[in-house]
C-alpha cells in the first residue's frame, strides 16, 4: 500500500451531537423540487424469476416485533449493522468526552451479530453494512490493511452475502482508488436491467442496485460522490468540493459546524454529485413503472428530523427532492450518527439511523434483522438497536 493510499492521520476531530445542533425540524418545508433531471420513459423490464416460497408469520412470529395477523406472509428478510469502527486500542471516547467507544469490543459484536444471522430459521437474503467498518486511529497507528482484513476476515463466517457503504472513516484508512480495488467493493453483486443502460451506474461513483427478492430493490449510495476525503489534492474534483465546503464553512476548522447556518457542511460528511442523483432518478423511475418497492442504503442520513443536522449529507435535500418524487421508496438506512434516529417523512418514506456498534457496551448489542412482508417492512433490533414498523404506502401495497 503507497502513502497515497493511506490516510496521512487519524480521524480528526468529532464535533456531532453538541446540543444546538440536535435534530432541526424542517420536515415538509424541505424543497420537494426534482433534482434529477428529465426523466425518462422507461420501457417494461425482462420477466422477473420465480418468485420463492413464502412463510407464514405462524412460522416466526416469537422473533418478530409487533402482532400481525394469519394471513401475514414473511417474504424475506436483511440485516443491518453500522459503524463498527473496530481498531485493536483500549476503550476511548468521542470529542466531547461523554460517549464510550469500544474499538476492540466491537468486533466480538460483530461476531455475535453474524452468530445470530447464520442460526436463523431462515437466513437473511443479504446484510447491508452501513459504513465506518475500521475506525480512523488505525491509520495513525499504520494498522489500516491489517484492522482491516481481521474485519473482513470476520465476515467471511457470514452465511449470505454483505454489501458495504462506505463512510468518512473508510476514507479516513485508504484512498478512494484503494477502496474501489479492495474487498470492501461489492459492485459485483449489482443487478443488470436488460436494455436499460441508464441505470448503470458510472464508475465515477461508488453506488449500485440490486434485486434481494422479485419486485424488491436495493440502492446503495455514495455519499462521499463530492468529498474531500479519500481524493488526491491536486485533483480537480478535490479543489471542487473543497470549494464548495469553503463557500458554505468559513471555519479555520472544517470539521467545526460552528457559527454555520447549515451545519452539515463539515469535512467529516459528503454529498451527491448531480451525475449519480440522475442516476438514481434513472433507477426509481424504472421501479415505479415495474412496480417494485426500493430501499435505499447511504452511510450518511438525509432526513434531519431522523438525524442530528451535522450529521446530514452535504445536499441532503437535493436527494430528497429525487426521493419525493417517485412512489417506490419504502425506506432509507444510514448509519454515521452512532446514537441511532428514526422518522416517517410527509411522502411516507421511513428513515433509520441505526445505531452504531462502536459507542455499544459490551453487555449489550446494535444490530437488526428486518422481516419484509406484502403490505410493510418490520425490523427486529438487538440490544441497542429499537424495533420498528415500516407500513409501505397504502397506494402502493404489494397485492402477492
Amino acid at each position: 500500500m503507497t502513502a497515497a493510499d493511506r490516510a496521512s492521520s487519524g480521524p480528526p476531530p468529532d464535533f456531532r451531537r453538541r446540543g444546538h445542533f440536535l435534530r432541526k425540524s424542517q420536515g415538509a418545508a424541505l424543497s420537494a423540487r426534482l433534482a434529477g433531471g428529465e426523466v425518462a420513459q422507461p420501457v417494461a423490464r425482462e420477466p422477473a424469476a420465480a418468485e420463492p416460497a413464502r412463510e407464514s408469520c405462524l412460522e416466526v412470529m416469537d422473533d418478530k416485533p409487533g402482532t400481525l395477523s394469519e394471513n401475514s406472509e414473511l417474504l424475506f428478510s436483511f440485516g443491518v449493522i453500522a459503524d463498527i469502527q473496530y481498531a485493536d486500542l483500549e476503550d476511548g471516547y468521542n470529542f466531547q468526552g461523554n460517549r464510550r467507544r469500544y474499538y476492540r469490543h466491537s468486533l466480538l459484536h460483530l461476531r455475535g451479530a453474524i452468530e445470530h444471522w447464520n442460526t436463523e430459521g431462515r437466513l437473511p437474503r443479504c446484510v447491508l453494512q452501513l459504513g465506518d467498518i475500521i475506525d480512523g486511529y488505525n491509520a495513525q497507528y499504520k494498522a489500516s490493511e491489517k484492522s482491516l482484513e481481521l474485519v473482513m476476515n470476520t465476515f467471511q463466517m457470514l452465511k449470505v452475502p454483505v454489501h458495504h457503504t462506505w463512510g468518512n472513516h473508510e476514507f479516513y484508512n485508504f484512498s478512494r482508488n484503494y477502496l474501489t480495488n479492495s474487498k470492501l467493493n461489492t459492485k459485483f453483486l449489482e443487478d443488470q436491467i436488460v436494455h436499460h443502460p441508464e441505470t448503470v451506474p458510472s464508475e465515477d461513483y461508488y453506488a449500485y442496485h440490486f434485486v434481494p427478492f422479485p419486485h424488491f430493490r436495493f440502492i446503495l449510495l455514495d455519499a462521499y460522490d463530492l468529498s474531500v476525503l479519500g481524493v488526491d489534492q491536486s485533483s480537480p474534483k478535490y479543489q471542487q468540493c473543497l470549494k464548495i465546503l469553503r463557500e458554505h464553512n468559513p471555519n479555520s476548522e472544517l470539521n467545526s459546524p460552528q457559527g454555520l447556518s447549515e451545519p452539515q457542511f463539515v469535512q467529516f460528511n459528503g454529498g451527491f454529485s448531480q451525475e449519480q442523483l440522475n442516476w438514481l432518478n434513472e433507477v426509481l423511475t424504472f421501479s415505479d413503472t415495474n412496480q417494485e418497492k426500493v430501499v435505499i442504503v447511504s452511510h450518511l442520513p438525509i432526513y434531519p428530523e431522523a438525524s442530528d443536522s451535522v450529521c446530514l449529507a452535504w445536499n441532503y435535500r437535493d436527494a430528497l427532492a429525487v426521493i419525493w418524487s417517485h412512489k417506490c421508496v419504502v425506506c432509507f438506512f444510514a448509519g454515521h450518527t452512532h446514537d441511532g434516529g428514526y422518522s416517517e417523512d410527509p411522502f411516507g418514506v421511513h428513515h433509520i439511523n441505526l445505531e452504531g456498534v462502536i459507542e455499544t457496551a459490551p453487555d449489550s448489542q446494535a444490530f437488526g434483522t428486518v422481516y419484509v412482508y406484502p403490505d410493510k417492512m418490520m425490523l427486529k433490533g438487538r440490544g441497542r438497536v429499537p424495533d420498528r414498523i415500516m407500513n409501505y404506502k397504502k397506494e402502493n401495497a404489494s397485492q402477492f
